[in-house]
């Protein structure tokens, strides 16, 4: 079968995660990706050896890299020469989309923004995955991860009252940066398909995390105030909150309609005697008296492990109840596995491992990871032969040239 982007090429000037991820999607759609590398320096995050004090490498690759460049060949090539800049010209020439994630103003002083490469491929898509959007005074500032989560305000949505900022980590903010430049380039495929018209896109981390924080940023527009955070012991919906079992482990009851399911909940936790309780029989006086009922319920999950909750909640009938996972959870969570969020694939160097495998599934056309991330300029040969003619000739008088 075929997949859902196979026949459309995609030229990747990214490094580090936000952009590079975009175009790893592309490619388990089914895409040819082709990573365009400064020769002699690469993407600087093929250096990277510890992420939060841990170690990333494994037999001379890091998983950082790999996770952010599956599915690509890589091009290492000189471009501040002009006949570098001339091989991208002709590639652009022979592809659909160009995707890049530098500094505005970076790819123009390099001859590879849109207005120069749209002279070569008036058809083509050109993503930019930027920290703070393509206009406004702080447009051409620098970004990361780190300050996407800073400046979008999630910081301050994390945690209890009076904690300090707390930042979420696994670049979390360039993951979706990354989601919402795919979003935005297969949206413009879709434009070009209906109309032919070519054209230039930006996908943000601030405009990303603005979106994922939609319920958060409507309560301020709309109704002038900010959605609270909230201390977990003193929760206003104790059937809408996280309690730890026996073992340490914790759990959630996600109960928008708790009345429905207190009489049902009182039962399974063997508290019956609360459930007619006038202190707690209805929303409004659990509310008022939801610490007084948190404790009581924090001393009854404390008396079995998370397993023994899950087992007895589930067999209670209809309670929304799941595990507080941790990653260690998540990749053996055998729901991840059934639908291929989780999936095997097999590495040429590390052998068979599990990756993360596309979110979406299509029932005609399946998204799947291609290929591991290349090695440094590994198919710059391949790529001008194959796609652009070059001769074995041509390509070692680049080679001498320090083109390539």
């Amino acid at each position: 079968m075929k997949m859902p982007l196979e026949g459309y090429r995609v030229l990747d000037w990214t490094i580090w995660q936000q952009g590079p991820v975009a175009s790893v999607m592309l490619g388990d759609l089914g895409a040819e990706v082709i990573k365009i590398e400064e020769r002699g320096v690469g993407d600087p995050s093929r250096g990277m050896v510890k992420l939060s004090g841990a170690i990333t490498g494994l037999a001379g690759r890091n998983f950082y890299f790999e996770n952010c460049n599956r599915n690509k060949r890589s091009l290492a090539i000189n471009l501040r020469k002009q006949k570098g800049k001339e091989i991208i010209y002709k590639l652009v020439e022979k592809s659909d989309v160009f995707v890049q994630n530098f500094r505005q103003g970076v790819a123009a002083r390099q001859g590879l923004d849109y207005a120069i490469l749209s002279k070569y491929n008036p058809r083509l898509i050109y993503a930019s995955a930027s920290g703070w959007g393509q206009e406004g005074p702080g447009a051409e500032r620098p970004s990361y991860d780190y300050t996407g989560l800073a400046r979008s305000g999630i910081m301050n949505m994390v945690g209890e009252p009076g904690m300090p900022p707390m930042a979420i980590r696994g670049g979390i903010c360039d993951q979706l940066g990354a989601v919402m430049t795919a979003y935005g380039v297969v949206t413009a495929l879709l434009v070009r398909e209906r109309t032919g018209i070519g054209q230039e896109l930006d996908a943000s981390l601030l405009g990303g995390m603005t979106w994922l924080q939609g319920l958060n940023v409507a309560m301020k527009l709309i109704m002038g105030t900010e959605i609270p955070r909230e201390v977990r012991a003193t929760a206003r919906n104790p059937l809408w909150n996280h309690y730890q079992c026996k073992d340490g482990k914790w759990i959630v009851l996600a109960h928008l309609q708790p009345d429905r399911h207190w009489p049902l909940l009182c039962r399974a936790m063997g508290m019956q005697d609360l459930e007619k309780d006038p202190r707690f029989n209805n929303m409004e006086v659990r509310s008022k008296n939801a610490a007084e009922l948190i404790v009581v319920m924090d001393k009854i999950f404390a008396t079995k492990t998370q397993e023994e909750w899950l087992k007895t909640l589930a067999a209670a009938g209809d309670l929304v109840v799941e595990p507080v996972n941790t990653v260690s959870d998540v990749v053996i969570d055998p729901q991840a596995i059934a639908n291929g969020y989780i999936r095997e694939f097999q590495h040429p160097v590390w052998g068979p491992i599990k990756v993360v495998g596309p979110p979406i599934k299509f029932s005609k056309t399946p998204a799947a990871p291609q290929r591991e991330a290349p090695e440094f300029g590994q198919h710059t040969e391949e790529i001008l032969n194959e796609i652009l003619g070059y001769s074995w000739d041509e390509i070692t008088n680049l080679k001498n040239e320090e083109i390539i």
